[in-house]
């Protein structure tokens, strides 16, 4: 028997390879956009739960405190506004009610979960950690709600990491990374130059948006050639 094992190994070893080759993309993925940053959100969450601080949130809030002018009072009060009400809110809708209409309904439902999931776990994690915002000073955008994890770095960053895997297969994915990247760096940097939040709130907002995003992307495979008439790539599907 153990000859008659011996000899399928080799046959074993090759399906084993052809079959981590073809899932490579997804399996990266799943560790890289799911696990890491699910394991940097567990830890966050950890010591939040327990009332513990971190060693960089005060030093940066300082640091933030300390650049302030005039002149990035009005660059990053935009960044705020653009991350919520005045551009996020408005373009999740756009987008989602475009891809409808266009026929891309595998990678409209792909976009729906993601930012409207995003929302929801985001309120209940602002209600399950209940922290409390930064009381350093006075901010000139007070916010009343709680800190953990930030809505505008998880929206922001949502948002960003959908438009970027639904463009992934197209010519505009680089671009769409770089943009979308900076984007929600200036949001999350802005509720901490403002003093409304925490640098790790911000973290917490990233890395839950990065995980939930992937994981939806992972389940509902909007890119799949099968999506319909509307498949958001310029070549042929691969998985």
């Amino acid at each position: 028997m153990l000859t008659r094992l011996l000899g399928h190994w080799p046959g074993v070893v090759e399906a084993s390879l052809r079959f981590l080759k073809k899932r490579a993309r997804r399996l990266v993925l799943a560790f890289a956009g799911v696990a890491l940053p699910l394991a940097i959100f567990a830890e966050l969450a950890e010591e939040v739960r327990e009332a513990d601080t971190f060693g960089f949130d005060e030093p940066l809030l300082r640091f933030a405190r300390d650049a302030s002018s005039p002149t990035w009072d009005v660059v990053m009060r935009l960044a705020s506004d653009l991350g919520f009400a005045w551009g996020v809110i408005p373009a999740d809708l756009l987008l989602f009610a475009a891809l409808l209409a266009l026929g891309h309904l595998r990678p409209s439902l792909f976009f729906g979960l993601a930012v409207g999931g995003s929302a929801l776990l985001n309120m209940a994690g602002k209600a399950a950690f209940a922290r409390e915002r930064p009381d350093l000073w006075l901010s000139m955008a007070p916010e009343h709600t709680f800190s953990f994890p930030s809505g505008h770095a998880m929206g922001s960053a949502t948002l960003a990491a959908a438009v970027v895997m639904l463009l992934w297969r197209t010519r505009w994915r680089w671009p769409a990374l770089v943009l979308g990247v900076g984007f929600a760096a200036w949001v999350g940097a802005s509720r901490v130059y403002l003093g409304v939040h925490y640098p790790s709130d911000i973290l917490a907002g990233w890395t839950a948006a990065l995980t939930w995003t992937c994981l939806v992307y992972l389940v509902v495979r909007p890119n799949h050639r099968g999506a319909g008439p509307a498949a958001l790539d310029d070549g042929p599907a691969r998985d």
